[in-house]
């Protein structure tokens, strides 16, 4: 569905907040999914698809699937937040946990995919999935009031911001990652992909959590020569309270990576800039704890 963009006022500029987070299934994700499944023949939807998600995307495939009747399996991690496990679950997938510290979750995907003989839907590595993340570009065009000069996008594995990248192709695109988790912004600044570190910091943007961005989503990202900037855990829990206390917003840590990198003052503001906040898919007790 379309989602609103609202109006906020900050450093003397007025800025526009794309609120993903009130999609369908509480994040962007619902988009790409839709876009890559709806264009599977009828043999692959009888055969059905397997996803790998912390849980937007997982929500998102499994929304989708629940839509046009394919059967789905998502391999999620098992320290995945609770309301994304119960979402997914509530639209009838079918969950397989593993090990986000010692396991593979894309050779499990693809051995239960050979299994069963089911599509893998990646999360961003997919000109389909890149191309219905876009769509949220296209919206922004047509609901802004003035032209639209910089897009700040929050950034995984950069599925959603290569999306915006070309679906406004006249604005600046400047990603934001979670500190020691910024591979994407590092990639861009080496000029060639580089791998999250060994020692990655412990990160409460579970939806940002990529350890390997693929050629695709850099390679559309670095043809824009975007920009990047990273943001800390405290400046990640300023985001979530703002968005509570000021914008009347329920939103999740990875959800307002965006948002904090504005607030902190690690993006540089002007006219006609527009703000992603890409999920609001928060554990309540967390939400309550950080917004108190």
């Amino acid at each position: 569905m379309e989602t609103p963009l609202r109006s906020l006022q900050r450093g003397g500029h007025e800025l526009w907040l794309k609120c993903e987070s009130l999609q369908t299934g509480g994040s962007f994700k619902l988009r790409g999914a839709s876009n890559r499944l709806a264009l599977l023949s009828e043999a692959e939807r009888h055969a059905g698809v397997v996803a790998f998600s912390s849980g937007n995307h997982a929500q998102g495939v499994a929304i989708a699937a629940r839509r046009l009747g394919i059967p789905a399996t998502i391999v999620m991690p098992s320290d995945a937040p609770a309301p994304k496990v119960a979402g997914t679950r509530a639209q009838g997938a079918e969950i397989v946990f593993y090990d986000r510290a010692t396991e593979d979750r894309v050779a499990i995907s693809h051995a239960l995919a050979a299994q069963r003989g089911a599509v893998v839907v990646p999360s961003f590595d997919d000109p389909h999935i890149i191309a219905g993340q876009g769509t949220a570009g296209l919206e922004i065009l047509e609901q802004c009031p003035e032209p639209v000069r910089q897009i700040v996008v929050c950034c995984g594995g950069g599925g959603l911001a290569a999306g915006i990248a070309l679906a406004c192709p006249d604005a600046d695109i400047v990603i934001v990652e979670p500190e020691g988790w910024d591979d994407m912004g590092r990639s861009l600044a080496l000029g060639h992909i580089v791998p999250v570190g060994p020692d990655a910091p412990p990160t409460s943007c579970d939806a940002l959590q990529t350890p390997l961005v693929s050629p695709l989503t850099f390679g559309v990202l670095q043809a824009r020569g975007a920009g990047h900037a990273a943001v800390s855990e405290a400046d990640v829990r300023a985001a979530v309270r703002f968005a509570w206390h000021e914008l009347g917003l329920m939103v999740e840590p990875g959800g307002s990576a965006a948002l904090a990198a504005v607030l902190a003052g690690k993006v540089a503001l002007g006219p006609g800039t527009v703000v992603m906040i890409t999920g609001g898919n928060i554990d309540p007790a967390m939400h309550a704890e950080w917004v108190a």
